[in-house]
């Protein structure tokens, strides 16, 4: 089993290792039952969407950490954990469904490069 918080955490950090652009967590605790954390990462073509996703499944399935569902194209990549929410978007589709706004009310993680 793992902890939200430490799960939210990592996954941020593969993102960001991998060179993921405008990487975010944020803590949706307070504010919905859905989850407690949505971690939100982009991609500047549908390869590095592509890219992004991989390794950040290999990551995880190194530790026997595996998705309850995946939802997927070629532009985006939704991942569940449960408690955590994983969102990789191609650049423009996270601009249309601006996540960060719908959840403003949110509280912002820092990342670990703070």
């Amino acid at each position: 089993m793992y902890n939200p918080d430490t799960l939210a955490r990592q996954a941020a950090d593969i993102l960001d290792d991998k060179k993921a652009e405008n990487v975010v967590v944020l803590d949706i605790s307070r504010l919905s039952i859905l989850a407690d954390y949505f971690v939100i990462a982009s991609g500047r073509s549908e390869l590095q969407v592509e890219a992004l996703y991989n390794e950040f499944r290999d990551q995880l399935s190194k530790e026997n950490i595996h998705p309850r569902h995946l939802d997927r194209s070629k532009r985006w990549v939704v991942l569940d954990y449960g408690d955590v929410i994983v969102h990789i978007f191609h650049h423009e589709e996270r601009s249309f469904y601006n996540l960060e706004r719908l959840w403003a009310d949110a509280r912002q993680l820092p990342s670990s490069a703070d």
